[in-house]
């Protein structure tokens, strides 16, 4: 009993193994999608944040280049319309010989601007969520003020700012703003950083992600472990109907066995009762013998003896009848005439139909209206008998809404044959070779002489009985007879 649980534990760990690889394959494959996804998002606003960035170096170059004239106090200088152009701009500031800076951190930043030639950032405050870029040159240098949320372009941003998992932030300095707050998490992180592309402005663009156990595929995952666990018990099904099959086998044989030991009973007991007769028979002979041997020779207690000698051996001859009266077959070949064989389908019909409607089958009944063949009527009726109760056995393993039975007469190679269909479960390929041999069965508790006989009685009347497998599933029998009279 230990053995079948060892195996049954087996196939638990096995669907598991291939249920937890399969998972963790879907879980892996989810992960890369997404990691791909996020960093297309995050290339796409380290892009964006550029293209913004790059214009402040444009603008202020631009302001350099045309050194717009101070307008009357009443009209503020031109350069002041900025803001109401990129509302990004908070202000515009500008110093010249007559107005120097008056914060010391413009001024550095303006020294630091000529030295390098482009553009400097002045010290950084980036929690109050702005900073100052200003652009040495003659004779007046600016410096533009520049909010930092207002710097991102909403309207291209690839994702939902409010409800998506991806955190953005511009680093400078050991300072972080962050610009879309996200939802950092435990799990597995991924993680984007590179600098705009603006040397006057070198911000990092650092997006990360955290995907934990609720962004895994879990309705994916159930699926294929459900599928597995199908498809091991369709495959344990299988192989328990295998097992059963060749049970059955092995019990079918030893029924075999059973009825070889119930024939040598049977002939155990045949040798029994002629065992006595026939000794009697050889007492008496050897008695008459020497009966008549002696001299002078006793004829009447030889004769008595003789007599004695024959009663017994008439008893052993009506041992020998009763038995062969038993068993054997009537003389087919000698009772054949012409016989429609439509009628007899029809009588064998008839007489199944209870059988057929507690089956719920309904046989049709296709070809000839009649054919003539020459047969034993008796024999045929057997025949025909025989294969539609085995058909209708057949049926059993099929669904009643889907069983069918089909018998169809027509003329053949000059023979008229009798084809019985059904669409059961077919004849095995290890079967059908022995099919027709005598106390050969695949049904329990058969004897396996109904089909020996059929072919028996078929080939008597010079016809024949063959089986096999349908293309469209099921078997066929077929009987096929000598036509009669003008029809051969």
């Amino acid at each position: 009993m230990r053995q079948p649980w060892r195996f049954s534990w087996w196939w638990v760990v096995g669907g598991a193994v291939i249920a937890l690889a399969g998972a963790a394959a879907i879980a892996r494959q989810s992960l890369e999608q997404q990691r791909a996804l996020f960093e297309t998002d995050a290339r796409i606003v380290h892009r964006l944040l550029s293209q913004q960035v790059v214009q402040h170096d444009a603008i202020l170059a631009t302001l350099a280049l045309l050194q717009p004239a101070p307008a009357a106090p009443h009209t503020g200088s031109p350069e002041q319309r900025l803001p109401a152009l990129y509302p990004r701009i908070l202000s515009v500031q500008r110093s010249d010989a007559t107005t120097p800076w008056t914060d010391p951190g413009l001024a550095e930043a303006e020294r630091l601007s000529r030295q390098s030639g482009r553009a400097a950032l002045a010290p950084l405050d980036l929690q109050s969520g702005r900073y100052r870029l200003v652009l040495a040159s003659e004779p007046a240098s600016y410096a533009l003020t520049i909010d930092l949320q207002a710097l991102v372009p909403w309207t291209e941003w690839p994702m939902a700012a409010e409800t998506s998992a991806v955190r953005v932030e511009l680093v400078l300095a050991g300072q972080h703003h962050p610009i879309q707050p996200g939802r950092l998490q435990a799990g597995s992180r991924f993680a984007f950083h590179k600098v705009v592309a603006a040397e006057s402005q070198p911000f990092d663009v650092v997006a990360t992600q955290t995907v934990g156990w609720r962004q895994l595929p879990w309705a994916r995952m159930l699926a294929w472990t459900l599928a597995v666990a199908a498809l091991l018990a369709a495959v344990r099904h299988l192989q328990r109907q295998r097992m059963a099959r060749r049970r059955a086998e092995e019990l079918l044989r030893l029924g075999q066995v059973a009825r070889l030991n119930t024939l040598g009973e049977l002939a155990a007991g045949m040798a029994h009762e002629l065992n006595q007769p026939l000794t009697a028979v050889l007492a008496n002979t050897q008695a008459a013998q020497r009966l008549l041997d002696d001299d002078p020779p006793e004829l009447a207690t030889a004769r008595a003896a003789m007599a004695q000698a024959a009663a017994q051996a008439r008893r052993a001859a009506e041992v020998v009848g009763r038995l062969r009266r038993a068993v054997e077959r009537p003389d087919s070949a000698g009772q054949r005439q012409s016989v429609d064989a439509v009628d007899a389908v029809r009588r064998a019909l008839h007489l199944l139909e209870p059988e057929c409607q507690r089956r719920g089958v309904a046989p049709a009944l296709d070809g000839a209206p009649a054919l003539d063949v020459m047969a034993d009527p008796v024999a045929l009726d057997q025949i025909v008998h025989n294969l539609i109760v085995n058909a209708l056995q057949a049926l059993e393993q099929v669904p009643a809404a889907q069983r069918r039975l089909t018998l169809t007469l027509r003329t053949v190679d000059g023979l008229g044959e009798l084809a019985v269909a059904d669409n059961g479960p077919g004849i095995a390929p290890e079967v059908l070779p022995r099919l027709f041999e005598p106390f050969f069965s695949t049904r329990e508790g058969g004897l396996g002489l109904g089909l020996s006989l059929c072919e028996t009685l078929a080939s008597s009347m010079g016809g024949s009985l063959s089986a096999a497998n349908a293309t469209t599933g099921g078997a066929v029998f077929r009987l096929r007879l000598p036509l009669a009279g003008d029809a051969a």
